[in-house]
């Protein structure tokens, strides 16, 4: 999380944690966390992610790590012909690599390997979106939950991903550490390989092996896990992604174009804004939607029309206690803040809980282990959460009102637009 010393880092990182309830009578689900971080930072050691708290409900809670940055995503055009055709998804291997070894083994920790949820946030949320729809991960998880994240966005604004563009990068990247050749990055000591460009070797790639898809065109051709899914995003994301202190209504528009470059004008267009105060929040609005938003609408939409198996969608709003003072203060219902509550670790941080802060946590670690069980979040107890169907859309909000909302924004109705013009066809339509 910002503003936390991060652990160690070591290139000797395929580790996993396990935690099982105390007491067992059957094999028991399973749920197994994999962490975001953009594909670059992170670390299934931090103690927010401990699944002590979520096993104590009745599950086993398993935290995966898996490669990141240049080690784990770096495409090249001499390791695709060392690996067939293919290279750079080395990550996403590690993530399948992982739930092979707890369909395997999970057992023996009391764990069905049959009810296997997969669950994510941010990177996590989009390597399961890739796992989804990745040949190599059919049969590995029963359910899967993403928080925050998918890949869902027309490749045309995002050709990185596509495998020549990210040999290209790999290159580049080679280059910019004095390297000409797989063999000399070899060479190099592991640290040394997180200088140079390694920004650019931080994403996935759609290749022939892992990856022969994109998520969305994997979707129409129906070659996706067909699951019970949880998606969902929090109701003020960009917060903690942007600094908006400094936004006006005079410099919004350049601030967007410094960020993210030429976007087609209609998106940014679509936040209308007057005084200063309100190209803040319009800013919010727009990173919120453009980063995570849109994705997790689509991902939900995608999924009621092509899966046999439901779909439940929820809004995050429950801003935490941010002291005073502290980095994170002001960034409410913000991206990474329903971890707190989801993991129902409040009592990690000496902040002042409220009742409903605690209700919001106990609701959703509720949720999320009924959904690990059967596939359906509901419980007597909590608040009914209806499952997503396209024809009337409903959402679920979490802390707050704890109500059902409409999801549907003229905002994100813009964005389909866009996209389905960048597309040549309309969303969710097939190419002919």
């Amino acid at each position: 999380m910002p503003g936390e010393t991060p652990p160690t880092t070591s290139e000797d990182c395929l580790y996993l944690n396990v935690w099982t309830p105390r007491r067992i009578g059957r094999r028991a689900p399973v749920m197994v966390w994999i962490h975001g971080g953009g594909y670059a930072n992170g670390s299934t050691a931090m103690p927010l992610y401990a699944g002590d708290n979520l096993a104590r409900r009745g599950v086993v809670v398993v935290s995966i790590a898996y490669r990141l940055g240049p080690f784990g995503f770096l495409a090249h055009p001499e390791l695709t012909a060392e690996g067939g055709g293919s290279s750079g998804n080395y990550g996403l291997r590690d993530q399948i690599a992982a739930l092979t070894w707890v369909k395997r083994n999970i057992a023996a920790f009391g764990g069905d390997p049959n009810n296997v949820t997969v669950f994510g946030q941010s990177a996590g949320a989009m390597s399961i979106s890739l796992l989804m729809t990745s040949p190599q991960a059919r049969g590995l998880f029963e359910r899967a939950i993403a928080q925050s994240g998918g890949v869902f966005e027309p490749l045309q604004l995002a050709p990185q991903y596509l495998l020549a563009n990210a040999e290209h990068d790999g290159v580049r990247y080679a280059a910019s550490l004095g390297a000409n050749s797989i063999a000399a990055l070899r060479a190099l000591p592991a640290d040394r390989l997180l200088d140079g460009e390694a920004g650019r070797v931080s994403h996935p790639v759609i290749e022939p092996v892992v990856l022969p898809r994109a998520p969305y065109d994997a979707y129409l051709a129906h070659h996706f896990a067909d699951v019970p899914l949880i998606v969902g995003v929090n109701a003020e994301e960009g917060r903690s992604l942007v600094d908006v202190s400094g936004v006006t209504a005079a410099n919004y528009a350049a601030g967007i174009r410094d960020t993210w470059g030429e976007l087609p004008p209609a998106l940014s267009g679509a936040y209308p804004f007057t005084t200063d105060a309100e190209a803040q929040q319009a800013r919010v609005a727009f990173e919120t939607d453009l980063r995570f938003g849109w994705d997790m609408w689509a991902w939900a939409r995608l999924h009621a029309q092509e899966a046999s198996h439901s779909v439940y969608y929820y809004q995050f709003a429950q801003r935490p206690p941010f002291p005073s003072g502290n980095v994170r203060f002001g960034w409410g219902a913000s991206h990474f803040a329903e971890l707190w509550y989801m993991f129902d670790h409040l009592d990690q941080e000496a902040w002042a809980w409220s009742a409903a802060d605690r209700a919001t946590a106990n609701a959703m670690a509720s949720y999320w282990t009924s959904f690990a069980r059967t596939g359906d979040p509901n419980e007597a107890h909590q608040a009914p959460w209806p499952r997503f169907v396209n024809d009337h859309p409903q959402v679920l909000e979490l802390g707050r009102s704890s109500a059902l909302v409409a999801p549907l924004t003229p905002q994100l109705r813009v964005f389909d637009s866009v996209y389905a013009a960048v597309r040549g066809r309309p969303f969710g339509s097939r190419e002919e």
